[in-house]
């Protein structure tokens, strides 16, 4: 489905990802495993297209050079230089990191807007799902987003990119700041959705511990570079990984 091939993206001079591959099958939950400014979110940016608005913004202001070398296959098509928007067309859809919804408007509004573009049905019946998904949010329905907990935020902005209708969901750091309890409702809701509703998922994460026992597939990365692959089971058993993110 997804197939990154040496993909290198620079801001001005300093390098944020170096020569990085992967491959995402269809079904599968993928993990890119990394600390603080390994180059998760810039790979993330660069699979949903964000980069390139990224890259127009700074240009129009004469900020900094993003440059992007590389090739990123979608069912065969390169995709480097499509729109975000495009992308979205496509099933390509991000859930960005610290949950970014609207905090005026309640959680039903917020799954509402996401859904802007769909027909009214179609609204409908993903907004169902998303309520199925994390019963919680049903409960907030008519709750300002910006009175909900971090958790409940993760929730609604994870709910949001399901209304759009991803084919292949894109999560950045989706566990990050929350609770063990809520870090559990969230890894659970990943699985369910690869099992039930075939959608194909990659997140990227810096707490190993819950997402390994889960994905298919991991990709180590450390300082923009590919560092370790396999999978979720032998990533666990691996001594470097387990002293790196375990602290065993």
């Amino acid at each position: 489905m997804l197939v990154v091939k040496n993909l290198m993206v620079f801001f001005e001079n300093a390098l944020a990802l170096n020569d990085f591959s992967m491959e995402v099958r269809e079904g599968e939950i993928v993990g890119v495993i990394g600390s603080n400014s390994a180059g998760k979110t810039t790979l993330m940016n660069s699979l949903s297209g964000l980069i390139i608005d990224m890259r127009v913004k700074e240009l129009r202001k004469g900020g900094e050079r993003i440059t992007v070398y590389g090739e990123i296959l979608y069912n065969g098509e390169d995709i480097v230089e499509v729109k975000p928007s495009d992308r979205v067309k496509k099933g390509i859809v991000l859930s960005r990191e610290r949950h970014p919804v609207f905090p005026e408007s309640s959680v039903l509004e917020n799954l509402k807007i996401a859904g802007y573009l769909k027909k009214r049905e179609e609204v409908r019946g993903a907004i169902s799902s998303v309520f199925e998904l994390f019963p919680a949010l049903e409960d907030l329905k008519n709750r300002k987003a910006g009175f909900l907990s971090g958790g409940e935020q993760q929730m609604l902005a994870i709910g949001m990119a399901l209304v759009v209708g991803p084919r292949l969901l894109l999560l950045d750091e989706p566990l990050l700041g929350l609770s063990p309890l809520v870090q559990k409702a969230v890894v659970d809701a990943i699985v369910r959705l690869r099992d039930e509703g075939s959608i194909t998922v990659v997140l990227s994460e810096q707490f190993a511990r819950p997402v390994l026992p889960v994905i298919d597939r991991g990709y180590i990365i450390e300082n923009g570079m590919l560092t370790l692959t396999g999978s979720g089971a032998e990533l666990m058993e691996n001594p470097e990984i387990k002293s790196a993110y375990f602290g065993v």
